[in-house]
């Protein structure tokens, strides 16, 4: 399969990128790592007139700001899965990006792209819902380049589907680092490996300095039109059955792949397998007594 025709733009900057999108409008779609954008454009489900290519913008820096790591919009996957640094700064960052599609993919991905296209059966936009993490977005409005930062509860509103404006560029990610004494697992079962997860969930623990368990937070792949979030700590913390509180809590719908029923009983079983994890790396960084 081939695209339709378009016109290939490689702006210069930041501010001429966003310029080009307010110019361009409906009719452009930014090239960032382009592993959703081609094979939609080949299929001939999306056929945008031009696309303007970011990535020459110096826009591919990890960097640390006010207790959050800070991703660029032209980082790709494998660096992050390959980078020490962001493995001791954010190792569960870290371990959801080796769950993501196969290496072919995540060595073009991009994390930016991935938050954009907004799919709730990926990774990274449950890993950013559950860390209440924000993405950082420029656009050119009254002739000057004006920012704002969109968060991740206001930023996935249905599959495939997000509240950016067309015109906006995502230029960052923004990753709250863990809190003191917390943990954290991600699990999630496919048909086969790197396939979208038939239901995954991404999840933290936090523990006093004793090591008990006082809260946890998790958040779900595959199983609504956008990620959802859900406090843990009524069963983390004792006196309620985690299982069930799961369970109880998602409502998925059938499809080709999974009925309704499997997929909420796969995220309750996934969530009670990876809260151990959680728990056992929350107690490493604890001061428990001796």
């Amino acid at each position: 399969m081939k695209p339709a025709s378009f016109v290939y733009h490689r702006p210069a900057d930041v501010t001429t990128a966003a310029r080009m999108l307010a110019e361009l409008g409906e009719d452009a779609k930014v090239l960032a790592g382009g592993q959703s954008l081609i094979p939609l454009m080949n299929f001939r489900l999306a056929a945008p007139e031009h696309l303007v290519d970011i990535n020459h913008l110096g826009l591919d820096t990890i960097t640390m700001d006010d207790g959050e790591m800070v991703v660029g919009a032209t980082v790709r996957h494998a660096r992050l899965l390959r980078d020490p640094d962001v493995a001791a700064v954010h190792p569960l960052v870290a371990e959801a990006t080796g769950w993501i599609a196969h290496a072919v993919i995540r060595n073009r991905g991009t994390v930016c792209g991935s938050l954009a296209h907004g799919d709730p059966a990926a990774e990274l936009p449950a890993v950013l819902a559950l860390l209440d993490g924000s993405l950082e977005v420029v656009a050119w409005r009254a002739g000057r380049l004006a920012t704002r930062r969109v968060a991740a509860a206001d930023l996935f509103v249905g599959p495939l589907e997000t509240s950016l404006d067309r015109d906006e560029l995502a230029v960052a990610a923004r990753f709250p680092l863990l809190g003191a004494r917390t943990g954290w697992a991600l699990d999630e079962l496919a048909r086969r490996k790197g396939d979208y997860a038939l239901a995954g969930v991404a999840l933290t623990v936090t523990v006093d300095p004793g090591g008990e368990p006082v809260a946890g937070r998790a958040a779900y792949l595959s199983c609504a039109p956008v990620p959802v979030v859900m406090d843990l700590s009524p069963a983390v913390a004792g006196g309620a059955d985690l299982y069930d509180l799961v369970a109880g809590a998602l409502d998925p719908t059938d499809d080709i792949h999974a009925t309704g029923a499997y997929r909420r009983h796969l995220a309750a079983t996934l969530t009670v397998r990876a809260v151990p994890t959680a728990l056992a790396r929350a107690r490493e960084t604890a001061e428990v007594p001796a």
